[in-house]
């Protein structure tokens, strides 16, 4: 079993924000195959359950806030008894990256993101991430809260919708595999 383990905030007000798009990715794979979600207080999360290639996998929105989302993580590795190296895969935003680069990691440190930071706290680092790069010129401007918690342009949602999303499935399709690489590249 496969844990693919979304980053961001609960709630309407969130939605389509930067700090989300790990949200908006598990979003448009569960419609892509018809998957309904449902609500497990017992995980403080959002499931979403489906096969990829001949694996069963989770789809996890915590329903905690985005600092706190290693709660989650930790009760569903518990209770699905997971091997959190080879099983757990996080998709997260990453403010140090250019809008449209996607960096796959096996391990690391949380480098200043606090969700990440949460869940190296209940899981330890050693678990494969898709980091989603959300900085522009934007980011300069404003601090760092309200940059993460901004909503992407209309030419960035269109730019997730045609090539982004659709190649981070394909990379979360890869995790399920046991075929995901460990790389970095600009979209």
């Amino acid at each position: 079993m496969k844990i693919v383990f979304a980053q961001g905030n609960p709630g309407q007000t969130y939605d389509h924000t930067r700090h989300n798009v790990g949200f908006l990715v598990l979003d448009q794979l569960a419609s892509q195959n018809n998957l309904k979600w449902s609500e497990k207080t017992k995980f403080k999360a959002i499931l979403a359950e489906t096969v990829i290639s001949g694996e069963k996998v989770l789809l996890v929105k915590p329903t905690t806030f985005y600092n706190e989302t290693g709660v989650s993580a930790r009760k569903l590795a518990d209770f699905y008894d997971i091997d959190i190296a080879t099983d757990f895969l996080a998709v997260h935003d990453d403010l140090a990256l250019p809008f449209g680069t996607i960096r796959n990691r096996q391990q690391g440190s949380d480098a200043g993101n606090n969700g990440i930071k949460s869940l190296n706290n209940h899981l330890g680092p050693d678990y494969h991430r898709i980091r989603i790069g959300i900085w522009n010129e934007r980011r300069d401007q404003i601090d760092d809260a309200d940059f993460v918690l901004s909503r992407f342009s209309k030419d960035e949602g269109k730019q997730l919708e045609k090539t982004i999303v659709p190649h981070i499935i394909d990379q979360i399709e890869q995790f399920c595999a046991a075929k995901l690489e460990i790389t970095s590249h600009k979209i």
